[in-house]
């Protein structure tokens, strides 16, 4: 496995960590100080905010994961890569892809998300 395939395997980790204190330190070790987070329903500036965002989908989505959907698809400082969020053994409710923007020190700068599939009402 790459370096950046590992760390977009320990980006998604850290969105199922449910232990606030964990969470923070994954966010802390993936992220850089400044790293930004968008997509359609968000936007999170700073680790932070992104901690918070974690924790609110996690509120949002209780008991539900985030997977892997495929492989990962990285050039230069760029990665991308399709998830699913969703409760084991079930469809996925939600299914998405991001596009990471990587440092050179092996953090993650920016993530850009993509929404293909949500529940209504969302």
């Amino acid at each position: 496995m790459t370096h950046t395939e590992q760390l977009i395997h320990r980006y998604l980790a850290l969105w199922n960590e449910t232990d606030p204190a964990a969470r923070r330190a994954a966010v802390d070790s993936v992220w850089t100080e400044n790293g930004t987070y968008t997509d359609p329903l968000t936007v999170a500036e700073g680790r932070a905010a992104i901690d918070a965002t974690v924790a609110a989908v996690q509120e949002q989505f209780p008991g539900f994961v985030f997977t892997l959907a495929g492989a990962i698809d990285a050039h230069h400082h760029l990665a991308r890569f399709t998830w699913e969020l969703g409760q084991p053994g079930k469809e996925a409710m939600v299914v998405g892809f991001d596009v990471a923007v990587l440092t050179a020190d092996g953090r993650i700068e920016a993530v850009h998300g993509f929404l293909d599939k949500v529940p209504s009402g969302t």
